[in-house]
């Protein structure tokens, strides 16, 4: 019997093959793995027209309805996470694709954000590049988060969990979202911003830990940026569209805020001549926060686990 065929896409690092075990699957199923990135529906249409199963990394590269519609041989996508907000899930079932997911760990998002934080308090970025070039020996003084204030848009999973770092820190926590309640506040041991905001007027930094919704798309633009103090910082390892783009640059540029630290972008991979590479007061990371040894053996094992069980007749995890 033919075998089908099944590839795995946006594997920048080439780990995908020896972080799980595909030796269930392979009797029935060849494997072909991409490690480049496809930027247009045309060259995805051609180098994915073959396959039938698709493992995909988050949200790296979307399938909306015309994609998938023209992909006839696609009966399996599978997705790392069980939210994948750039799949169209009706379009899928309507042609008959089973869509499925995997588990993804909280955790790596909060330690990436934990090391934004720090990295922006204390430069680290700016003086480690100036001992390596022969720079000046120290050429600039830390922020302390000690008694500083830490705003938190979101308390959800990820967001509680940034809480209680920065408590540890000693900092002052605030958290702030549409249906955040003084009990869900006080569970988590922070207080209950009275507004966005008041969160953002009176923190030092802000970071976004919320879902991307209706709700929450362009909620921090211009006007909410220029609410903030000229010394206060903003971390983005959330969504990229919960922050006005433009307005971000433009707050950047003019010294609206101190600096900012964002690890997720509008178009992935930023291109070379994005004016984000060239602003001295951002520090960013190539959408690293879900990005971990622990997290990606999950989501390949499971992908492993998705396959055998959609050739079984059994899916599960399924999604949509």
């Amino acid at each position: 019997m033919e075998k089908l065929r099944c590839a795995i896409l946006d594997d920048y690092q080439g780990v995908s093959m020896r972080l799980a075990d595909w030796s269930s699957v392979s009797a029935q199923v060849e494997v072909t793995v991409f490690r480049e990135h496809f930027s247009g529906e045309g060259e995805l249409v051609a180098a994915l027209s073959p396959f039938d199963i698709l493992v995909v990394m988050r949200e790296r590269t979307p399938f909306p309805k015309a994609l998938i519609e023209r992909l006839p041989r696609l009966r399996l996508l599978v997705t790392s996470g069980m939210r994948n907000a750039s799949i169209d899930l009706a379009a899928a079932t309507a042609r008959g694709v089973t869509v499925c997911g995997t588990a993804s760990a909280t955790e790596p998002p909060v330690e990436l954000t934990w090391a934004l934080i720090l990295a922006l308090a204390r430069n680290v970025v700016g003086e480690s590049t100036a001992f390596r070039q022969g720079g000046p020996w120290q050429h600039s003084v830390g922020v302390d988060l000690h008694g500083k204030r830490l705003g938190l848009l979101g308390l959800g999973k990820i967001g509680s969990r940034v809480a209680r770092v920065g408590a540890a820190f000693g900092m002052d926590v605030v958290a702030w979202s549409p249906n955040l309640t003084d009990a869900r506040a006080a569970e988590v041991g922070v207080t209950r911003a009275p507004s966005k905001e008041a969160l953002l007027e009176t923190s030092d930094f802000v970071s976004i830990h919320l879902v991307l919704g209706e709700r929450s798309r362009g909620l921090v633009g211009r006007a909410e940026l220029a609410r903030m103090r000229p010394t206060a910082y903003l971390i983005n390892t959330s969504r990229a569209a919960i922050v006005e783009q433009a307005a971000l640059v433009e707050a950047l540029q003019q010294g609206v805020i101190a600096g900012a630290a964002v690890d997720v972008f509008e178009t992935e991979p930023v291109p070379a001549d994005d004016v984000l590479r060239r602003l001295p007061n951002l520090l960013a990371t190539p959408h690293l926060g879900y990005v971990s040894q622990g997290n990606y053996a999950t989501y390949f094992r499971e992908a492993v686990e998705d396959i055998r069980a959609f050739l079984d007749g059994a899916p599960i995890r399924r999604l949509g």
